[in-house]
């Protein structure tokens, strides 16, 4: 590999893109640099299920034409990315992490796949994931558990562990996941990405494999603020927004010292603090407070477990019944957790979640972004998981706490790293609020870069 391929695993989406309509990078050359890369790389096989090589291999080749007619589709033409294994690729199996649609090949590409395609991007492969999405871990015994940047033995984060570990591991410059309760965000803190957690209903979920319909959305992992604004665009079909222009004393902040600031590790509560000790610094306001919704968020009588559960199950429940046994035992029984879960239950968590949104909205309109660790604990080793049932749903729980308050709330977020390892910085908005997200990501992303 030449040495300019070797910078360009390491570039972010947008700079490659800027390299191609510059006519410094060729997609084809592009897209062989990723495979080679991935051929030669001792953790592949934790990272991606399959690969598309023919698909990149011909999208690539059209990027190449366009860019030589100057009639490009866009930044992102050209670029490859990874998608995680529960967005359906015409042809290719999707399988989404479990032996209940093992051999299940889809004819038609999910709409978010359609248009990444049609913005010109190129499909490197599918990646592996928690199965059936249904854990914030990362933790796959029945196909693999990609590893974490800092630690092949310790917990990915789930459930878009691959797509994370494709990025982290320079093997994809992007990566589409997708998030339920913590998904996008949780292995984005723990492998010091970017990941964007967008509003319900915002991105389509057609030829997207479900875990709970009414909570599933889609979003991107990558390295940088701007990334994930251009792909924002592309999975929501927006124009691109404008991110840059607002200064430190532009971003208000509110880091609520109620529920997701309790019981962190020490690491993870110091990080966060001298992250938002330099933001203040630098001019940001930021104030701490108590958020009581957020501890009403969390406690019985109406948690928001009773929705997941009742939803995951109505989904899945019959095909586990068919054939029980065949998944990690872990994940099969949080499925069934479900089965005892009534529509009447179902629907006073789905009331009371939406009184409590009601309160998180007005208080962010009054105070601003609320800012707080992504994930309170840093990613376990996964050995004594496996070992220890009571172990692991202890620590899945703990990983998704601060993350899945937000699914349950309709809100949007974003996680940035802090810059030390394995800890995210989350900034939570209103519904439709990624702009805004994106655009206070960028002023936290440089200010943390110094």
């Amino acid at each position: 590999m030449a040495s300019g391929e070797k910078g360009w695993l390491t570039a972010s989406a947008a700079e490659l893109g800027r390299g191609i309509a510059a006519e410094r990078i060729d997609p084809v050359e592009l897209a062989d640099a990723f495979f080679d890369a991935i051929d030669a790389h001792p953790l592949a096989g934790r990272i991606y299920a399959r690969l598309t090589r023919d698909r990149a291999r011909a999208e690539a080749i059209a990027a190449r034409e366009r860019a030589a007619a100057g009639n490009r589709r866009g930044p992102l033409d050209g670029v490859p990315i990874s998608w995680k294994d529960l967005f359906d690729t015409a042809g290719v199996a999707t399988e989404s992490g479990s032996k209940l649609l093992q051999g299940r090949v889809p004819d038609e590409d999910a709409e978010v796949l359609r248009r990444a395609t049609i913005a010109g991007t190129v499909c490197l492969g599918k990646t592996h994931l928690t199965e059936l999405a249904f854990s914030g871990l990362g933790i796959n015994p029945v196909t693999a558990t990609a590893p974490n940047r800092h630690d092949p033995d310790r917990a990915p984060g789930g459930s878009s562990s691959g797509a994370a570990a494709s990025v982290a591991f320079d093997l994809a410059p992007a990566a589409i996941g997708s998030d339920t309760g913590g998904s996008v965000r949780v292995p984005s803190a723990w492998n010091d990405l970017v990941g964007l957690k967008t509003t319900w209903g915002l991105i389509p979920n057609d030829g997207v494999v479900p875990l709970a319909p009414g909570l599933d959305t889609a979003g991107p992992l990558c390295r940088t603020v701007e990334d994930a604004a251009h792909l924002y665009a592309i999975l929501a079909d927006k124009d691109l927004p404008e991110i840059d222009g607002q200064a430190p004393a532009d971003l208000t902040l509110f880091a609520p010292h109620t529920a997701v600031a309790e019981d962190c590790d020490t690491e993870v509560t110091e990080a966060v603090g001298r992250a938002l000790e330099r933001l203040s610094s630098a001019g940001c306001p930021v104030t701490h407070g108590p958020l009581d919704a957020l501890a009403k968020a969390l406690d019985p009588p109406y948690h928001g477990g009773a929705r997941v559960g009742f939803e995951t199950w109505q989904t899945w429940g019959a095909e586990i019944e068919a054939q029980p046994g065949i998944m990690f035992p872990q994940i099969e029984a949080r499925f069934r957790l479900g089965e005892r879960i009534g529509r009447d239950a179902f629907d006073a968590s789905v009331a009371y979640f939406d009184q409590v949104a009601t309160t998180v909205r007005a208080f962010i309109a009054d105070h601003g972004l609320l800012a707080m660790p992504t994930v309170p604990t840093l990613p376990p080793p996964v050995a004594p998981l496996l070992a220890d049932d009571e172990a692991y749903v202890l620590a899945n729980l703990m990983a998704l706490r601060n993350t899945k308050i937000f699914n349950w709330l309709g809100l949007a977020a974003i996680t940035l790293p802090t810059g030390s390892p394995s800890v995210g910085l989350m900034l939570v908005g209103a519904p439709g609020e990624e702009v805004r997200l994106l655009r206070a990501g960028r002023v936290v992303e440089r200010v943390l870069a110094g």
